[in-house]
């Protein structure tokens, strides 16, 4: 695991820009495909501008696929839908074809929409282990990332898969993909910035306190993979050196 500790948000966003690049270059040069899942909420939204202009030429964006790890349980309209912020932001601008795009069907069913997701990529995956390329993740001031909150449901799920789960705090479901999946992933990132953010990075980060049920990015450990996680000095500001 690496901790990178940056001293504004401006600098983070170029670094984690850069390091998108390498991955989706050799990745391309690998196998002629880059796997992208993208994060939702407002944090990556001037991430997502900043590929979409500043990095519009430097990456083959005609072969990049683009998924979501989570997603809430409103219609593809609604301003609170992931995939419609990176819509905007990222898909839009780069005219992304529409068959590189993975949206979730929220007019199903939490559970459908789960199971016909997971459909989908097993679909693109061709019948090989789903391990994307780079999962770019976000977390919440309670240790949430994804929809993985803390004492819910999901948190015990053991399958790498997607699924619904109801959160209660929220009285709402999301669908998201569990802890499992996300490790098999052969790059994932965290992206967190900001005060408010502090204790959070804190819990999760510290070596004595392990508690998943509680703080559940404590779940996040690739496999076989790398896990990086983007910091500002405000969201760095109480870890013990």
């Amino acid at each position: 695991m690496s901790v990178l500790i940056y001293n504004n948000s401006e600098e983070l966003f170029h670094d984690l820009s850069e390091y998108i690049l390498n991955i989706a270059t050799q990745s391309i040069l690998e196998k002629g495909a880059f796997n992208f899942v993208l994060t939702g909420g407002n944090s990556p939204k001037k991430l997502y501008e900043i590929l979409a202009t500043t990095y519009k030429d430097k990456i083959d964006w005609s072969k990049v696929f683009f998924f979501f790890g989570d997603e809430r349980n409103v219609m593809p309209n609604h301003e609170s839908y992931n995939g419609l912020m990176a819509k905007r932001s990222i898909l839009e601008p780069l005219e992304i074809a529409e068959d590189h795009i993975f949206y979730l069907n929220t007019a199903l069913e939490p559970d459908q929409a789960a199971i016909a997701y997971e459909e989908s990529i097993k679909s693109h995956f061709k019948g090989t282990e789903i391990a994307f390329d780079l999962i770019l993740l976000g977390m919440g001031d309670d240790a949430h990332t994804a929809s993985l909150f803390p004492e819910t449901s999901i948190l015990s799920n053991t399958e790498a898969t997607i699924a619904s789960v109801y959160v209660e705090k929220l009285s709402t479901y999301r669908i998201s993909f569990t802890a499992p999946l996300i490790n098999k992933a052969k790059n994932v990132a965290f992206l967190v910035f900001g005060e408010s953010k502090a204790e959070a990075v804190q819990h999760v980060l510290s070596e004595e306190e392990k508690n998943t049920h509680l703080y559940p990015s404590q779940l996040i450990a690739p496999i076989n993979g790398t896990l990086t996680w983007f910091l500002d000095e405000q969201a760095a500001g109480l870890i013990e050196n």
